[in-house]
């Protein structure tokens, strides 16, 4: 059977090839700012947020839009609570989330099923919803990013310049927490709350070890994650696979191979 013909790939295809250029771009930012963390910080609270909706009976993917952005909130707050030690608002925020994710789940025993797709991601539980939610807030994160591109470039390389310069770095940095909010929350369909901050690391990951310029990390982060989620959808329908779990294993066996061909040239040189 061609598998094109079948609307529900040609669902998880549009919403993976949405969220794969919105979290890759995102996550070159997060990770140049050392905050590959933020990912798993925002993806347990994205996962109260599916809890919270399947409790209350609102529907699950807004409550991981409106968790995620209550925790980017949270971040920035105890970020400057704690100037010195700002891992600690990544640490905090995370197990608040999954507490009260825990909590909640613990609460609502008869949605455990159900819960299974946003925890791993699943191919039959992306719908139109979904996907208009995708491409109007994903095309809308894009478009702000490219907008302000010099702002961003100038805060996570060296904000004390940045204010020097009259940027204002710390609306820039909300500004930052709540896109990579939104761009975990668009991404839980897919991939699932548990490996998502993966996707948004690892595409970063190899581009650095590739690039030599700030916009060809950006190309080669988007090349990569698009790949993989690509990829991984179509063999995770084929073996009926976790398709959160195949995209994240395919872009970690990329950046094993670039790592491996790094080295073998390294020595030859």
């Amino acid at each position: 059977m061609d598998i094109l013909s079948l609307s529900l790939i040609n669902r998880a295809l549009a919403a993976g090839i949405l969220t794969s250029v919105l979290i890759s771009t995102v996550g070159v930012f997060v990770v140049l700012r050392r905050m590959s963390m933020v990912g798993d910080s925002l993806s347990h609270a994205s996962l109260a947020g599916v809890a919270a909706g399947m409790l209350f009976g609102f529907y699950p993917f807004y409550g991981a839009v409106i968790f995620a952005l209550i925790a980017s909130f949270l971040i920035e707050i105890l970020r400057k609570a704690f100037r010195k030690y700002s891992e600690v608002a990544l640490a905090v925020v995370m197990s608040a989330g999954i507490g009260l994710a825990v909590v909640m789940i613990s609460l609502g025993k008869s949605f455990n099923a159900d819960l299974f797709s946003y925890l791993f991601g699943s191919l039959i539980a992306v719908n139109e919803k979904d996907i208009r939610i995708m491409a109007l807030m994903g095309i809308a994160v894009i478009l702000s990013l490219f907008i302000l591109n010099r702002e961003l470039f100038a805060v996570t390389f060296d904000e004390e310049s940045a204010k020097i310069a009259g940027i204002p770095v710390n609306l820039v940095n909300l500004y930052l927490s709540l896109v990579t909010a939104l761009s975990v929350a668009l991404s839980v369909r897919i991939v699932g709350t548990l490996l998502v901050s993966a996707l948004m690391v690892i595409p970063t990951a190899v581009s650095l070890q590739v690039s030599k310029s700030f916009k060809m990390v950006f190309i080669v982060s988007n090349i990569v994650a698009l790949f993989s989620v690509v990829s991984g959808i179509i063999l995770s329908y084929y073996y009926d696979l976790a398709p959160g779990g195949t995209i994240v294993l395919i872009a970690s066996f990329i950046l094993a191979a670039v790592l491996i061909l790094k080295g073998v040239k390294s020595r030859w040189d």
